[in-house]
Protein backbone atom coordinates (compact mmCIF):
# COMPACT_ATOMS: atom_id res chain seq x y z
CA UNK A 1 0.00 0.00 0.00
CA UNK A 2 3.01 2.28 0.33
CA UNK A 3 3.25 3.84 -3.09
CA UNK A 4 6.32 5.96 -2.38
CA UNK A 5 8.35 3.71 -4.66
CA UNK A 6 6.53 5.08 -7.71
CA UNK A 7 3.81 3.76 -9.94
CA UNK A 8 6.26 1.60 -11.92
CA UNK A 9 6.68 -0.69 -8.89
CA UNK A 10 2.98 -1.16 -8.36
CA UNK A 11 1.45 -4.31 -9.81
CA UNK A 12 -2.28 -4.33 -10.51
CA UNK A 13 -4.56 -7.10 -11.63
CA UNK A 14 -7.20 -5.46 -13.80
CA UNK A 15 -10.88 -6.41 -13.92
CA UNK A 16 -12.73 -4.69 -16.77
CA UNK A 17 -16.41 -3.73 -16.68
CA UNK A 18 -18.59 -2.92 -19.66
CA UNK A 19 -20.44 -0.26 -17.66
CA UNK A 20 -19.68 3.44 -18.09
CA UNK A 21 -19.41 3.85 -14.31
CA UNK A 22 -19.50 1.67 -11.22
CA UNK A 23 -22.48 2.59 -9.07
CA UNK A 24 -22.34 2.49 -5.28
CA UNK A 25 -24.42 -0.71 -5.13
CA UNK A 26 -21.99 -2.55 -7.41
CA UNK A 27 -19.00 -1.47 -5.32
CA UNK A 28 -20.78 -2.54 -2.13
CA UNK A 29 -21.52 -6.04 -3.45
CA UNK A 30 -18.03 -6.43 -4.93
CA UNK A 31 -16.35 -5.63 -1.62
CA UNK A 32 -18.67 -7.82 0.47
CA UNK A 33 -18.24 -10.76 -1.92
CA UNK A 34 -14.45 -10.42 -1.76
CA UNK A 35 -14.58 -10.17 2.05
CA UNK A 36 -16.49 -13.46 2.17
CA UNK A 37 -14.09 -15.09 -0.29
CA UNK A 38 -11.02 -14.01 1.71
CA UNK A 39 -12.48 -15.27 4.99
CA UNK A 40 -13.34 -18.64 3.48
CA UNK A 41 -10.11 -19.18 1.53
CA UNK A 42 -8.00 -18.27 4.55
CA UNK A 43 -9.98 -20.66 6.76
CA UNK A 44 -11.62 -18.03 8.95
CA UNK A 45 -15.15 -19.32 8.29
CA UNK A 46 -16.20 -22.96 7.75
CA UNK A 47 -18.14 -22.41 4.52
CA UNK A 48 -19.06 -19.72 2.01
CA UNK A 49 -20.53 -16.57 3.56
CA UNK A 50 -23.84 -17.01 1.70
CA UNK A 51 -24.18 -20.52 3.16
CA UNK A 52 -23.37 -19.33 6.69
CA UNK A 53 -25.90 -16.51 6.40
CA UNK A 54 -28.55 -18.97 5.22
CA UNK A 55 -27.68 -21.40 8.02
CA UNK A 56 -27.89 -18.64 10.64
CA UNK A 57 -31.28 -17.47 9.38
CA UNK A 58 -32.60 -21.03 9.33
CA UNK A 59 -31.38 -21.68 12.88
CA UNK A 60 -33.13 -18.57 14.17
CA UNK A 61 -36.35 -19.51 12.40
CA UNK A 62 -36.20 -23.05 13.77
CA UNK A 63 -35.54 -21.76 17.30
CA UNK A 64 -38.71 -19.64 17.17
CA UNK A 65 -40.72 -22.59 15.86
CA UNK A 66 -39.39 -24.85 18.64
CA UNK A 67 -40.32 -22.29 21.28
CA UNK A 68 -43.90 -22.20 19.97
CA UNK A 69 -44.05 -26.00 19.69
CA UNK A 70 -42.81 -26.45 23.27
CA UNK A 71 -45.30 -23.92 24.58
CA UNK A 72 -48.09 -25.83 22.89
CA UNK A 73 -46.87 -29.29 23.83
CA UNK A 74 -48.16 -29.52 27.41
CA UNK A 75 -50.51 -32.39 26.63
CA UNK A 76 -47.84 -34.26 24.69
CA UNK A 77 -45.85 -37.19 26.03
CA UNK A 78 -42.72 -36.38 28.10
CA UNK A 79 -40.53 -38.13 25.49
CA UNK A 80 -41.68 -35.73 22.77
CA UNK A 81 -41.05 -32.73 25.03
CA UNK A 82 -37.54 -33.99 25.86
CA UNK A 83 -36.74 -34.39 22.17
CA UNK A 84 -37.99 -30.87 21.42
CA UNK A 85 -36.05 -29.42 24.36
CA UNK A 86 -32.85 -31.24 23.28
CA UNK A 87 -33.18 -29.94 19.73
CA UNK A 88 -33.82 -26.44 21.04
CA UNK A 89 -30.54 -26.58 23.01
CA UNK A 90 -28.65 -27.72 19.91
CA UNK A 91 -30.11 -24.92 17.82
CA UNK A 92 -29.33 -22.36 20.52
CA UNK A 93 -25.68 -23.51 20.59
CA UNK A 94 -25.50 -23.17 16.82
CA UNK A 95 -26.90 -19.64 16.99
CA UNK A 96 -24.44 -18.64 19.71
CA UNK A 97 -21.54 -19.99 17.69
CA UNK A 98 -22.41 -17.85 14.68
CA UNK A 99 -24.03 -14.86 16.40
CA UNK A 100 -20.90 -12.79 17.03
CA UNK A 101 -19.51 -13.45 13.55
CA UNK A 102 -22.77 -12.50 11.85
CA UNK A 103 -23.07 -9.38 14.01
CA UNK A 104 -19.56 -8.25 12.98
CA UNK A 105 -20.28 -8.93 9.32
CA UNK A 106 -23.59 -7.05 9.53
CA UNK A 107 -21.91 -4.02 11.15
CA UNK A 108 -19.13 -3.93 8.57
CA UNK A 109 -21.62 -4.20 5.69
CA UNK A 110 -23.72 -1.37 7.15
CA UNK A 111 -20.63 0.85 7.42
CA UNK A 112 -19.55 -0.01 3.87
CA UNK A 113 -23.00 0.66 2.47
CA UNK A 114 -23.09 4.08 4.15
CA UNK A 115 -19.57 4.84 2.91
CA UNK A 116 -20.21 4.15 -0.79
CA UNK A 117 -23.54 6.00 -0.63
CA UNK A 118 -22.14 9.11 1.09
CA UNK A 119 -18.70 9.36 -0.54
CA UNK A 120 -18.74 9.18 -4.36
CA UNK A 121 -14.96 9.43 -4.76
CA UNK A 122 -13.57 6.59 -2.64
CA UNK A 123 -10.13 5.93 -4.11
CA UNK A 124 -9.12 2.60 -2.58
CA UNK A 125 -10.42 0.02 -0.16
CA UNK A 126 -7.95 -2.25 1.61
CA UNK A 127 -8.83 -5.49 3.33
CA UNK A 128 -6.15 -6.49 5.84
CA UNK A 129 -6.06 -9.98 7.33
CA UNK A 130 -3.93 -10.35 10.44
CA UNK A 131 -3.54 -9.45 14.14
CA UNK A 132 -3.61 -5.71 13.33
CA UNK A 133 -3.45 -3.43 10.27
CA UNK A 134 0.22 -2.76 11.03
CA UNK A 135 1.07 -6.47 11.29
CA UNK A 136 -0.77 -7.96 8.33
CA UNK A 137 -0.62 -11.54 7.14
CA UNK A 138 -2.31 -10.60 3.86
CA UNK A 139 -3.35 -7.32 2.24
CA UNK A 140 -5.92 -6.98 -0.53
CA UNK A 141 -6.22 -3.55 -2.13
CA UNK A 142 -9.24 -2.74 -4.31
CA UNK A 143 -9.17 0.27 -6.64
CA UNK A 144 -12.08 1.63 -8.64
CA UNK A 145 -12.38 3.75 -11.77
CA UNK A 146 -13.30 7.37 -11.18
CA UNK A 147 -16.92 8.33 -11.57
CA UNK A 148 -19.81 6.96 -9.58
CA UNK A 149 -23.52 6.62 -10.15
CA UNK A 150 -25.66 6.72 -7.02
CA UNK A 151 -28.49 4.23 -6.63
CA UNK A 152 -30.85 4.15 -3.67
CA UNK A 153 -31.52 0.50 -4.41
CA UNK A 154 -28.75 -1.76 -3.14
CA UNK A 155 -30.13 -4.90 -4.76
CA UNK A 156 -27.63 -7.07 -6.58
CA UNK A 157 -27.22 -6.16 -10.25
CA UNK A 158 -25.99 -8.24 -13.17
CA UNK A 159 -22.89 -6.02 -13.38
CA UNK A 160 -22.04 -6.74 -9.74
CA UNK A 161 -22.57 -10.47 -10.28
CA UNK A 162 -20.34 -10.54 -13.36
CA UNK A 163 -17.51 -8.50 -11.83
CA UNK A 164 -17.65 -10.50 -8.62
CA UNK A 165 -17.24 -13.78 -10.52
CA UNK A 166 -14.36 -12.33 -12.54
CA UNK A 167 -12.59 -11.06 -9.42
CA UNK A 168 -12.95 -14.32 -7.50
CA UNK A 169 -11.80 -16.41 -10.46
CA UNK A 170 -8.79 -14.15 -10.84
CA UNK A 171 -7.95 -14.44 -7.13
CA UNK A 172 -8.22 -18.23 -7.29
CA UNK A 173 -5.91 -18.29 -10.33
CA UNK A 174 -3.39 -16.21 -8.35
CA UNK A 175 -3.39 -18.74 -5.52
CA UNK A 176 -5.21 -16.68 -2.90
CA UNK A 177 -5.64 -18.80 0.22
CA UNK A 178 -2.92 -21.30 -0.67
CA UNK A 179 -0.64 -20.08 2.14
CA UNK A 180 -3.17 -19.72 4.96
CA UNK A 181 -2.02 -19.45 8.57
CA UNK A 182 -3.67 -21.73 11.14
CA UNK A 183 -5.94 -20.29 13.79
CA UNK A 184 -8.43 -17.42 13.84
CA UNK A 185 -7.35 -13.88 13.03
CA UNK A 186 -9.07 -10.59 12.17
CA UNK A 187 -10.10 -8.83 8.99
CA UNK A 188 -9.82 -5.03 8.93
CA UNK A 189 -11.31 -2.67 6.37
CA UNK A 190 -9.53 0.57 5.50
CA UNK A 191 -10.52 3.13 2.92
CA UNK A 192 -8.57 5.86 1.16
CA UNK A 193 -10.89 8.81 0.78
CA UNK A 194 -10.93 12.62 0.98
CA UNK A 195 -9.93 13.94 4.39
CA UNK A 196 -13.35 15.54 4.83
CA UNK A 197 -14.98 12.11 5.18
CA UNK A 198 -17.33 12.52 8.14
CA UNK A 199 -18.54 9.12 9.31
CA UNK A 200 -17.15 9.06 12.87
CA UNK A 201 -19.44 6.26 14.07
CA UNK A 202 -17.93 3.91 11.50
CA UNK A 203 -14.53 5.24 10.31
CA UNK A 204 -11.55 6.78 12.11
CA UNK A 205 -8.76 8.67 10.30
CA UNK A 206 -5.43 6.82 9.96
CA UNK A 207 -3.45 9.51 8.13
CA UNK A 208 -0.07 7.90 8.83
CA UNK A 209 -1.13 4.35 8.05
CA UNK A 210 1.88 2.31 6.92
CA UNK A 211 1.63 -1.50 7.10
CA UNK A 212 4.61 -3.83 7.35
CA UNK A 213 6.45 -3.61 4.01
CA UNK A 214 7.30 -7.31 4.11
CA UNK A 215 3.69 -8.11 3.20
CA UNK A 216 3.13 -7.51 -0.49
CA UNK A 217 -0.45 -6.39 -1.25
CA UNK A 218 -2.55 -8.14 -3.84
CA UNK A 219 -4.07 -5.32 -5.87
CA UNK A 220 -7.28 -5.58 -7.87
CA UNK A 221 -8.32 -2.66 -10.04
CA UNK A 222 -11.84 -2.42 -11.42
CA UNK A 223 -11.91 -0.36 -14.61
CA UNK A 224 -14.77 0.91 -16.72
CA UNK A 225 -14.06 -0.23 -20.26
CA UNK A 226 -15.57 2.87 -21.89
CA UNK A 227 -13.26 5.09 -19.85
CA UNK A 228 -10.14 3.03 -20.60
CA UNK A 229 -10.60 3.42 -24.36
CA UNK A 230 -9.72 7.09 -24.00
CA UNK A 231 -6.51 6.38 -22.08
CA UNK A 232 -3.01 5.71 -23.32
CA UNK A 233 -2.72 1.89 -23.22
CA UNK A 234 0.86 2.15 -21.99
CA UNK A 235 -0.15 4.22 -18.97
CA UNK A 236 -3.34 2.24 -18.37
CA UNK A 237 -5.09 4.17 -15.57
CA UNK A 238 -2.37 3.77 -12.94
CA UNK A 239 -0.83 7.17 -13.63
CA UNK A 240 -4.28 8.71 -13.62
CA UNK A 241 -4.84 7.29 -10.13
CA UNK A 242 -1.52 8.65 -8.87
CA UNK A 243 -2.29 12.09 -10.30
CA UNK A 244 -5.63 12.07 -8.51
CA UNK A 245 -3.98 11.24 -5.19
CA UNK A 246 -1.52 14.12 -5.48
CA UNK A 247 -3.98 16.65 -6.85
CA UNK A 248 -3.84 19.88 -4.77
CA UNK A 249 -7.63 19.92 -4.59
CA UNK A 250 -7.87 16.42 -3.13
CA UNK A 251 -6.32 15.40 0.20
CA UNK A 252 -6.67 11.64 0.33
CA UNK A 253 -5.98 9.87 3.61
CA UNK A 254 -6.66 6.44 5.09
CA UNK A 255 -9.62 5.75 7.35
CA UNK A 256 -10.07 2.55 9.35
CA UNK A 257 -13.48 1.00 9.84
CA UNK A 258 -14.36 0.59 13.52
CA UNK A 259 -15.90 -2.80 12.78
CA UNK A 260 -13.64 -5.83 12.34
CA UNK A 261 -14.43 -9.47 11.61
CA UNK A 262 -12.77 -12.10 13.79
CA UNK A 263 -12.54 -15.54 12.27
CA UNK A 264 -14.00 -18.63 13.90
CA UNK A 265 -11.86 -21.30 15.56
CA UNK A 266 -12.60 -24.14 13.14
CA UNK A 267 -12.12 -26.95 15.63
CA UNK A 268 -15.30 -28.78 14.66
CA UNK A 269 -18.38 -28.55 12.52
CA UNK A 270 -21.49 -26.78 13.82
CA UNK A 271 -23.16 -30.14 14.43
CA UNK A 272 -20.32 -31.25 16.69
CA UNK A 273 -19.91 -27.94 18.55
Amino acid sequence: MDESGGSSEIEYTNIDAAAAALDCSTIFHLVTDIVGFILFMHQQIPSLLQDITLEFDELRSEFKELEIELAESEPKAPLIRRKLAARKREVKMGIRRLEKLMGCISNLKAALQLLVAEVPNVDKISLVLGPSPLRPLHIFELSFSNGRAFLEDFSRSKTAETLSRKAIRMMISKGIGSDSHPGPTKLFLLVKAPSYLNLPLHFLPKREFRPNRKTKPFRLRFRCRTQNLEMNPQRNDCANSVELQHSPSTDLIWFQCRHTIKGLALRSSPAED
